[in-house]
């Protein structure tokens, strides 16, 4: 079976489910049915703004409700498709990989925002992997490591990612990229997509657009990398993509020398993501090959045509 692949979170949602089938005990299959696609609905419904989680899902209700001679049948498919798409997703990303090294040099100093590695996907990632192949492939390569405020994906993952593979790197507080780039002492941005829709806007943890303006501001390339099942083409533009709105508390916890920062009395707003407007990427790079401008033209044709390079 050929699949676009449900990479980082999709794979994630669907060794949910799987778990669910395993550990149901009933023998009625449609019981069974029904209670998968509920549980499916309800792990979709938990992050929005990620397409690949809704891919996934649906994906695996189709299956769901295909023929089956009873539970143990139908639960034995889930499982093993769940393990063949863990599967093409390590393939998915080294072709990513692939492509996201070509753009990489020797010498590059690159930003990159959150954390797109093997913690955040299955194996090799996306942005991340990109940066680590071109390292493997004997490229001298540092990355400047954005803390990814408020939960610190940088710090707490990216870091540690690159530490595993002997990459250098920086970690820089998410407001000091600019300065980064606008003295050039960056060369590239690289960051992910949780959902890219039909004109090329980009939903990515929140940062992504402020740094992706600086970068713009200073003619420096930003390189989005996710997979082909990342574009939406049921959307239009960004402003149609829903945003995740998280826990206030991640915000107002934070603490220094374990104390409180923020007043008790204050509020907070913590959205997960923002939108980067497709004015302001270079091009994407997905399993498929690298997408340049138009991009309202050239994602369509990424999805329709099963091929491998460059789309001008």
């Amino acid at each position: 079976m050929t699949i676009r692949g449900a990479p980082a979170i999709g794979i994630a949602a669907a060794f949910g489910l799987s778990l669910e089938a395993a550990a149901w005990k009933g023998h009625d299959l449609q019981a069974f049915r029904s209670h998968l696609v509920k549980v499916a609905d309800e792990i979709q419904a938990t992050r929005p703004t990620a397409v690949n989680m809704a891919w996934a899902m649906e994906h695996l209700k189709a299956i769901i409700n295909e023929e089956f001679a009873g539970v143990d049948e139908l639960r034995q498919r889930l499982i093993a498709r769940v393990d063949e798409m863990a599967e093409e997703d390590v393939a998915i990303n080294h072709r990513m990989a692939e492509f996201g090294a070509s753009l990489v040099h020797d010498g590059d100093i690159i930003i990159h925002h959150c954390n797109t590695g093997s913690l955040a996907t299955v194996d090799w990632g996306t942005a991340l992997g990109a940066i680590r192949l071109a390292h493997e492939q004997g490229k001298k390569v540092h990355v400047l490591v954005d803390e990814t405020r408020p939960r610190l994906q940088g710090s707490r993952l990216t870091a540690w990612e690159l530490e595993q593979y002997g990459i250098p790197y920086d970690i820089i507080t998410d407001n000091a990229a600019g300065y980064f780039l606008s003295t050039h002492k960056a060369q590239k941005v690289m960051f992910g997509a949780d959902r890219i829709a039909r004109n090329g806007d980009v939903a990515n943890k929140v940062g992504s657009y402020m740094l992706a303006l600086a970068a713009k501001d200073n003619n420096i390339p930003v390189y989005s990398v996710a997979p082909s099942s990342s574009i939406d083409l049921h959307i239009a533009c960004g402003k149609q993509i829903p945003i995740e709105e998280r826990d206030p508390q991640e915000v107002l916890g934070i603490e220094i020398d374990g104390k409180r920062v923020s007043p008790k009395s204050a509020t907070a707003l913590n959205p997960a993501f923002d939108i980067t407007p497709f004015r302001l990427i270079t091009a994407f790079v997905t399993e498929k090959g690298i997408v340049k401008p138009p991009f309202s033209k050239n994602l369509s044709i990424t999805l329709k045509k099963p091929f491998k390079g460059v789309i001008l």
